[in-house]
């Protein structure tokens, strides 16, 4: 599994290089052309889930226990936690992105019926998995309802209830746009507050702050030591990000408004970087200063953690619904309803008795990685080399915008 997944990080970073040094100056459009900020906060609500609010806080400590990982010694905790979590690995997001807005258009390998068919169930399951990470981390963050460790009956309960909205969610276009906008307003209000929190605390410094988040430099200082897995938890990590990769990219590329491929690469590296390094510093200065967050503050954390997973199941239940031709408009409301909360509560439940596992699911996008490139060389070099700009029929039409924006 290591070998495979070394292959795929390869290919990935070198298909990125061709494409910047091959289309990097064209103007990429999707379908459905939003504003950039709209861009962004759908790119960001859909393209994370709760790990990334619910993770940081338990996993400082074992980065920085080098006894037990002495891979980690070569920066700090924080530093790992941000490469694990933002900025190279966005550029997963920006292959697929610029695939599926510039080139499978001309290839249309994705309809290929097995692959469209390998495509969706890699698509369900992800959805499946966060849901499964949901349930699996609420007793750490709402130990009020149980014992703190065991996932009791309201758990269930609970993410029953976010499969179902995400699916409601899911029927309109108009909700994820929404959906994707309020919940970036409200991780923005989150980091404001826990900050706040944090900053008039007792024996608080921004001092402090500010030399906490200069530990970020520990990862830009060492990049080339997260181009490769590290360790068996670095590599969970890596297949996860190639498990989103595909539908992120896929998704997402419909909403391009004219931006060059480099600035695409450029704002999918760097706007969801920052606010992710501002979270996790104030998470890791919550850590090292042994500030209790268990009240109001995991509460807070847990309901940002339920819209993040709202917004990346709605985004990725329309997708696969889209795919699969089976929408409200032609099988009904109530089958799609129940046809989407019954299949996805079915596979979170076989992620949580452990027979599935999203290491799986990386290893097959990266199987179809690999397979799109060799159909491409075999099959449709000559409509790729004379690629010069995106599909003509993609036209930004800037009234539009305005109207679903």
């Amino acid at each position: 599994m290591t070998a495979w997944l070394s292959a795929g990080m390869l290919f990935t970073f070198s298909a990125i290089a061709f494409i910047l040094y091959r289309w990097g100056n064209i103007r990429c459009v999707g379908v459905t052309p939003v504003k950039t900020f709209t861009f962004i906060a759908i790119l960001f609500t859909s393209g994370l889930d709760v790990g990334l609010i619910m993770f940081p806080l338990t996993e400082f400590a074992g980065y920085a226990d080098l006894a037990t990982s002495p891979e980690y010694g070569f920066t700090n905790p924080l530093a790992i936690e941000f490469g694990f979590w933002a900025f190279l690995i966005w550029s997963f997001y920006f292959l697929t992105c610029f695939y599926f807005c510039v080139i499978e258009p001309r290839v249309r390998f994705f309809e290929i019926p097995l692959v469209k068919f390998i495509n969706n169930i890699v698509i369900i399951g992800t959805c499946a998995f966060t849901a499964y990470l949901l349930l699996s981390n609420l007793p750490w963050y709402l130990p009020e309802l149980g014992d703190g460790e065991s996932v009791i009956g309201s758990f269930y309960l609970i993410v029953l209830l976010v499969i179902a909205f995400a699916v409601y969610s899911s029927t309109n276009i108009r909700y994820v746009r929404i959906l994707s906008l309020a919940t970036t307003w409200l991780f923005l209000a989150l980091i404001a507050v826990m900050w706040g929190g944090a900053l008039f605390g007792e024996n608080s410094s921004i001092g402090q702050f500010a030399n906490i988040f200069s530990m970020l430099g520990g990862y830009f200082g060492n990049i080339h030591e997260f181009v490769l897995p590290m360790n068996d938890y670095h590599e969970f990590y890596l297949y996860w990000w190639f498990a989103w990769s595909i539908m992120i990219g896929q998704f997402t590329a419909r909403f391009v408004s004219g931006l060059r491929t480099y600035q695409v690469l450029l704002a999918m590296l760097l706007f969801p970087s920052i606010p992710i390094a501002i979270w996790f510093s104030v998470l890791y200065y919550y850590s090292m200063n042994g500030i209790e967050t268990t009240g109001f503050y995991n509460i807070a954390m847990a309901i940002v953690g339920i819209t993040f997973v709202i917004n990346s199941l709605d985004s990725l239940i329309r997708l696969y619904t889209d795919n699969l031709n089976i929408g409200v408009a032609r099988i009904g409301r109530v089958k799609y309803f129940l046809g989407n909360i019954i299949a996805l509560s079915l596979l979170t439940l076989l992620f949580k008795l452990e027979f599935l596992e999203i290491q799986w699911v990386g290893a097959v996008v990266i199987g179809l990685f690999f397979t799109c490139f060799g159909y491409i060389l075999f099959s449709k070099f000559k409509e790729v080399a004379a690629i010069e700009s995106s599909p003509k029929e993609n036209k930004i039409d800037f009234t539009k915008i305005e109207q679903v924006t």
